[in-house]
């Protein structure tokens, strides 16, 4: 017997947009736990993210920029507390400041050319999308906005545009670099894969 069978065609009228129709299909979200179509990720502490931390700044000290970017990228900061997710960034960014220009499309291809190659440009756009979003400042922490009574009655949030921190505009600028060469290299799918990934840096 159906589920209209079962009304009367008196409350048919009045309850008929009151039936829940996904709790009757079997396939429905309603009907299962949706968190076990995700894997769950293992949680970073602080403590591992600094010992990496120490580890890729160890390889760039040595001169192996590439391997301190892949060390980066092959142990991102999915699963954690701000605080760790913020202080990897920070490395992330370290090591794409300390790497020049006329290397950067080399290494991304012998880095996209190797095994899992695509998986960690993928990392790198969401490095990147962070970073742009403000996720970073870059090597310094975030000053907290302040606001500013002005003898005009607006008032104004922060500093003036033109006196903002440098280190930021140079962020900015190596972040938008690095961009550019990994869509000339991984192509426009990196984005939408990043855009759609549930995965958050």
């Amino acid at each position: 017997m159906s589920i209209i069978q079962q009304h009367t065609q008196a409350s048919l009228s009045d309850a008929w947009r009151t039936i829940n129709i996904d709790a009757l299909d079997p396939d429905s979200s309603q009907n299962f736990d949706t968190s076990t179509l995700h894997p769950p990720l293992p949680e970073i502490g602080e403590a591992e993210v600094r010992q990496l931390n120490a580890q890729i700044r160890q390889l760039l000290r040595g001169g192996d920029a590439e391997g301190a970017l892949r060390g980066s990228l092959e142990s991102p900061v999915y699963n954690g507390s701000d605080s760790a997710k913020e202080a990897h960034m920070q490395t992330v960014v370290e090591v794409l400041q300390s790497i020049k220009a006329s290397e950067m499309t080399p290494m991304l291809q012998r880095i996209y050319g190797s095994e899992g190659g695509s998986e960690l440009l993928d990392v790198l756009m969401k490095y990147l999308y962070k970073g742009m979003s403000g996720g970073s400042s870059g090597g310094g922490h975030k000053t907290p906005r302040t606001l500013t009574p002005q003898a005009t009655g607006f008032s104004q949030i922060g500093s003036r545009p033109l006196a903002s921190n440098e280190n930021t505009g140079a962020a900015m600028s190596v972040l938008l670099s690095w961009h550019e060469k990994v869509v000339d290299v991984a192509g426009l799918g990196s984005i939408e894969r990043v855009m759609t990934d549930w995965r958050k840096v």
